[in-house]
């Protein structure tokens, strides 16, 4: 395996289409009802790489978290609001009438569905997990505590993936989750990247961000366990409160998301080795979830993506390149 091909072509689904990210480019391929193929890129070249503390280990795998988060929150608004003129064109057109929305009305409800996300992501994946480890008295071992803690978080995550996998948008968006995992297994395995040779790939890759959190969840385990002993020893000198033992977790989050990004970076490159083979199978089991088998259509919307990320040909396609990501058409 190339290990420059590996690093340098990775993507993620959006709404009715795909996001990839190549050596210099980032570009989101989406399919309009009318069955044509939008492109947009962009250039993009990581702060990891131009700034030289952001590139320093532990470090940058918080600052390319950050980075993608951003990247992925701008490109499924944009693949939503080309979906929701889709919408609009199909409501006219059976003469239904079309509601608009004010800029400010949009963005205030933008807000609150972020406000609820992260609301509930507190509830479920901090909160209630601390508090039920409290509540069956494990607040004075924090070895136990932060085991039985992370087990509960692990628990949720895996039936909250489950659930919302039952939904039909959501499975769709699972679908071409699997046709960017088909492409890249493509790209870094050398085969022709044509549709019928790439539907033989898997649609389970270790470079997930799927396994990223898994990871994640798994490291934050270890992390807290021993600075919640170090701090209850050396500092309080007794049973670390809720409310402070939270607090602290929080903070340590880039250097949990630090290490987990160093652990899969170093297991995409030694993916071969038994104890790497271990480690990603639990994340590599939940993309039995988060990827589904796409059809021919959605690994061409990927396999667009990814050649204009990459800065390979793709005329052969039925594109529309737009030249901003507010293009109103």
């Amino acid at each position: 395996m190339n290990d420059k091909k590996v690093i340098n072509v990775g993507g993620q689904a959006v709404i009715e289409g795909v996001m990839m990210r190549g050596a210099d480019n980032l570009s989101t391929a989406i399919r309009r009802a009318d069955g044509s193929i939008e492109l947009f890129r962009q250039p993009f070249i990581s702060k990891t790489s131009t700034v030289k503390l952001y590139g320093v280990p532990l470090i940058r795998g918080f600052v390319s978290l950050i980075e993608m988060f951003l990247i992925g929150l701008k490109t499924l608004t944009f693949s939503a609001s080309r979906w929701e003129i889709d919408l609009a064109k199909e409501e006219a057109a059976q003469g239904k009438e079309v509601k608009k929305q004010s800029n400010a009305r949009r963005k205030l409800e933008e807000i609150g569905s972020y406000i609820f996300a992260f609301g509930l992501a507190f509830l479920l994946f901090v909160l209630l997990p601390y508090k039920l480890a409290e509540l069956i008295g494990l607040s004075k071992q924090n070895l136990y505590f932060n085991l039985f803690a992370g087990s509960i978080r692990i628990v949720f995550f895996v039936v909250y993936i489950w659930a919302i996998s039952l939904m039909k948008d959501v499975k769709r968006l699972f679908r071409y989750h699997g046709a960017e995992h088909k492409n890249v297994h493509a790209f870094e395995k050398g085969v022709p990247l044509e549709i019928a040779e790439i539907q033989k790939m898997s649609t389970i890759h270790p470079r997930c961000g799927t396994s990223f959190m898994f990871f994640v969840l798994l490291v934050a385990i270890l992390v807290f366990s021993i600075t919640d002993a170090l701090v209850s020893a050396f500092i309080l000198h007794t049973t670390v409160p809720l409310a402070l033992r939270i607090s602290y977790h929080l903070l340590l989050t880039p250097l949990v998301s630090g290490i987990s990004y160093e652990v899969l970076k170093f297991s995409g490159r030694k993916i071969d080795h038994p104890l790497v083979k271990l480690m990603t199978v639990p994340g590599m089991a939940l993309q039995k979830i988060t990827t589904q088998p796409p059809d021919d259509s959605m690994i061409e919307v990927a396999l667009v993506a990814m050649k204009s990320a990459l800065d390979m040909d793709y005329s052969e396609y039925n594109v529309k390149v737009l030249e901003s990501i507010n293009d109103p058409s």
